[in-house]
């Protein structure tokens, strides 16, 4: 008796002992490293950050550093300040560049485009200083302007040294920090274009008498459904560097990878976070920009009603199997007192979980402009509600 006690106790035990192992062993099979020094995945839509290592750690970037550079090239683009058909001179600094480039001859010019598209599939450090001098004058001003608009972006562990990440004493960056500007430049419909061209050519020196053909150094663009975007780096002392990005069931993921042994393995680390992410992760779409979500009355202008409108899209992401948890709140007055301008803010969209938990907002804008109304005007209302 006692030994039929003692053995289904024993058996008992083993049993328990397998179920803490089982638990254990699928536990760990839903955590995963990557073979860098530091890395992120977010959502490009959102910021969210769906996994990190180290990710806040100060780093050299190698040429992700021209992230920043494109980034400001196409807000002066955007402001008016320059154009893609402006024609560049090259200066003797811009040609002594080394590494990657276009080898641009001094005297030679080339278009804002031609040097975007050099910077973008080619990773070109010569166009990168050429862009930088006829956008502020100097590289040494360009510089400034990365580092101010770095702090605007709340990049708060990066330094910019130089335009194209060239090997430089107190030049770094953090992981976190290059999925912001990444983000950041992907909101530019126009750079699509050069950052998902895998080969090109480009006729180059002063007489056009060279073609040089272009590879983009980003293999992810051929070959992972959905890619992007966006940029390579390498330097001896950065080792091998990508910030990723790609596009899958309306939404767009940024996976950022710093520090890898070898090339092979920057690619492969930055293919496991996307495939985690739209694996794990779905898009639920709120607002669209410009979308009509109420009309209210107007006190005292000359319009009676005004439509208010999303002023960017929204969309939020969820674990899959979540999206029937996500809840919308229109928060908005009765009524908008004029004179107001297009485009004023007068309440928002706020979207939040069954948990309470916020997963992201949209501010709500008027969709046009409207004045007081006069006196005639007002006249003119009560004669009409008469008539009617």
């Amino acid at each position: 008796m006692k030994k039929m006690y003692f053995r289904k106790k024993i058996l008992c035990l083993i049993s328990i002992l397998l179920l803490l192992l089982g638990s254990f062993t699928f536990s760990t099979a839903n955590e995963f490293d990557v073979d860098a020094k530091s890395a992120i995945l977010i959502d490009a839509g959102t910021g969210k950050v769906l996994y990190e290592k180290d990710s806040h750690q100060k780093l050299p970037p190698a040429s992700v550093t021209k992230i920043m550079t494109m980034l400001l090239t196409m807000e002066a683009i955007e402001r008016k300040q320059i154009t893609l058909e402006d024609k560049i001179t090259i200066s003797d600094h811009a040609s002594s560049m080394g590494g990657s480039q276009l080898y641009l001859e001094p005297g030679e010019q080339r278009s804002v485009e031609e040097l975007m598209k050099g910077v973008a599939i080619a990773s070109a450090n010569d166009a990168c200083v050429a862009l930088a001098e006829h956008i502020a004058g100097s590289h040494e001003l360009f510089v400034g302007k990365m580092n101010k608009r770095a702090a605007e972006l709340g990049m708060k562990n990066t330094q910019f040294k130089n335009t194209n990440g060239l090997p430089a004493q107190g030049h770094y960056t953090s992981a976190y920090d290059i999925s912001l500007m990444s983000r950041e430049l992907l909101k530019h419909p126009k750079v699509h274009e050069w950052l998902t061209i895998w080969m090109s050519s480009m006729k180059v020196g002063k007489n056009g008498r060279s073609t040089l053909e272009l590879t983009n150094t980003n293999k992810l663009i051929r070959f992972y459904p959905g890619a992007n975007g966006i940029k390579t780096g390498f330097t001896q002392e950065a080792k091998f560097c990508l910030s990723a990005s790609a596009k899958k069931n309306n939404f767009t993921l940024i996976s950022v990878v710093l520090g890898s042994p070898t090339s092979k393995i920057r690619f492969a680390a930055a293919r496991k976070l996307l495939d985690y992410g739209f694996s794990a992760y779905s898009s639920v779409k709120i607002a669209k920009k410009g979308q009509v979500i109420e009309g209210i009355n107007v006190e005292k202008g000359k319009e009676s009603t005004v439509n208010i409108v999303a002023k960017e899209d929204l969309s939020v992401l969820v674990r899959k199997g979540e999206e029937g948890d996500v809840k919308k709140e229109v928060i908005l007055p009765k009524t908008i007192k004029a004179p107001f301008d297009k485009d004023q803010k007068v309440g928002e969209i706020s979207v939040t979980n069954t948990a309470g938990n916020n997963l992201g907002k949209v501010d709500l804008v008027t969709e046009i402009s409207c004045e007081k109304a006069s006196m005639f005007d007002t006249l003119k209302k009560m004669l009409k509600g008469v008539a009617n």
